[in-house]
């Protein structure tokens, strides 16, 4: 089976989208998937199971709109403080994800990678993350990154550490020490920052995440819940995207209008 194909000036037209307005880079906190599930009288894990399905609306659109990367906040090093049953419950459901987008991410082209700790999350899950990673690592398509055991301040961490190690032995002084030093320690080294982070449940907070990388990102924020965000709302959070002016601290950036 082809890959959908892309979106043409008239198909995004008819969205009232424009491509030159599109962010490069869409960031996602997929937040209320247990609040959703507790709405309908469900158990927390079937939110999850059902925000799977947004998750693929997510990537099957923002591949065919040209986007860039798409990061999703799947995992937080705070999720860590679930209830077991529902960890296990949530690591089962990751595993079963790589595992079954596998054929549609080649079929797509999309290059799969991940950003956050490595070394808690069991082998046999991340033996099928890394199998996607390699397999994907050709394709030309849109970044899928997804963030998992991922907290911002442990990358900060993570990275003085590492710029510090390389001070002590004498690879590096402080005076040579700048912001694309600490960019290039971070675990989304080589990425280019979000445009643009949409939050789902209406949590006005940005959670711990890629608060290095979000400084000039502009902030969507919905009432609704992951599993209920739908095309619309991601066409919707594109158009107010582009009606923004985006200052970056100074003037008004030059527009096309």
């Amino acid at each position: 089976m082809a890959a959908d194909p892309p979106y043409t000036s008239e198909n995004l037209n008819r969205l009232g989208l424009r491509r030159e307005r599109l962010p490069q880079h869409v960031a996602a906190i997929m937040d209320g998937n247990g609040r959703w599930a507790k709405r309908q009288g469900l158990p927390r894990i079937e939110g999850h199971r059902r925000g799977v399905q947004t998750v693929r609306m997510m990537i099957e659109e923002c591949a065919r709109l040209n986007i860039g990367q798409l990061t999703l906040y799947c995992f937080s090093s705070e999720n860590w403080k679930r209830p077991p049953l529902e960890l296990d419950l949530l690591m089962g459901l990751l595993r079963r994800y790589v595992i079954a987008e596998r054929e549609e991410i080649m079929r797509q082209g999309i290059r799969f990678s991940t950003i956050g700790r490595t070394d808690r999350i069991s082998s046999t899950i991340w033996k099928e993350v890394t199998t996607t990673i390699e397999l994907s690592r050709k394709n030309t398509g849109m970044r899928l990154c997804l963030a998992l055991d991922y907290g911002g301040r442990d990358e900060l961490t993570h990275a003085v550490k590492a710029i510090a190690a390389q001070v002590q032995s004498g690879e590096m002084t402080p005076d040579a020490i700048c912001e694309k030093t600490i960019s290039d320690h971070l675990y989304t080294a080589g990425m280019v920052d979000p445009d643009l982070v949409i939050r789902t449940a209406g949590e006005m907070r940005v959670s711990n995440f890629l608060l290095w990388q979000i400084s000039y990102a502009e902030l969507w924020v919905t009432e609704k819940c992951w599993p209920e965000f739908s095309r619309d709302d991601l066409y919707q959070s594109f158009r107010d995207f582009a009606a923004r002016e985006r200052r970056f601290g100074g003037l008004v950036e030059n527009r096309t209008e």
